[in-house]
């Protein structure tokens, strides 16, 4: 990928992350990180990641907002970057954060198991001698 595209999704991004908490005032949003920006090579499509913290039905609501301020963001951003043609704009829920997060509950889980049965076994073997 280009410099110039990687240049222009992080300037997307952090200018969203800007709007999103101090521009749009839609009780949906509440409180969300932008987490990438993914553009096309041509610059005309945009597909952007955000999280929320909370639960799933936390993350659909953010999304109706964000879709529902959609243009407004268009109109924001192409105030604050200067492109010939702001990338149309397709929000996505991040889910690579539950995800990581579910990966590292069962790892802990499977530490913490392994641990009880060392612990069992060391018991045991201290009993017999």
């Amino acid at each position: 990928m280009s410099q110039r595209v990687e240049r222009v999704q992080e300037a997307i991004r952090q200018e969203i992350s800007v709007i999103a908490q101090n521009e749009i005032k839609d009780p949906r949003i509440g409180f969300l990180t932008i987490t990438k920006v993914i553009l096309t090579k041509d610059l005309r499509h945009a597909s952007v990641y955000f999280s929320v913290l909370g639960e799933s039905r936390h993350k659909h609501l953010a999304l109706k907002g964000l879709n529902s301020a959609k243009g407004y963001i268009r109109g924001l951003l192409s105030d604050k970057i200067k492109l010939r043609f702001m990338p149309e704009l397709v929000f996505k829920i991040d889910e690579s954060i539950s995800r990581a997060n579910e990966i590292f509950e069962i790892l802990n889980k499977i530490r913490e198991e392994k641990k009880e049965k060392e612990d069992g076994k060391s018991d045991t073997g201290d009993k017999e001698a």
